[in-house]
């Protein structure tokens, strides 16, 4: 079997595209100079394994004059962190925890927190 070179930064997690961490969900940081820091997820990344957080992993970006930033200069922007560096956060627990995935009596797959047990999903 031979494998194809993938290009630095687009080496896909997981072949089905599935995260255990969804959009709007509480994380908080494991690891890196943001350690510790709880915030919301703004957007899973599938493609790449990164998820963007509100608020952190924020860098400073040297932009020149355009169309769409007339003012050129030193820009805070949110760059995403890779999925493996956040935990989410149960309401029940209040701390990171570990997620797994269920089927109810109904049909529906939901996640839950290893700990306590509790559902995640509405």
């Amino acid at each position: 079997m031979v494998f194809a070179p993938m290009k630095k930064g687009l080496r896909v997690r997981r072949q089905d595209g599935r995260f255990k961490i969804r959009k709007d969900d509480q994380v908080v940081i494991t690891t890196g100079k943001e350690k510790g820091k709880t915030g919301k997820v703004a957007r899973v990344i599938p493609k790449t394994g990164k998820v963007l957080v509100e608020g952190l992993n924020i860098i400073k970006k040297h932009m020149r004059p355009s169309s769409q930033h007339r003012q050129g200069g030193i820009i805070d922007i949110e760059v995403p962190i890779s999925i493996s560096n956040v935990m989410l956060i149960c309401g029940k627990c209040k701390g990171p925890v570990r997620i797994g995935r269920k089927s109810l009596e109904d049909g529906k797959k939901v996640r839950f927190c290893k700990k306590c047990g509790e559902v995640m999903d509405k």
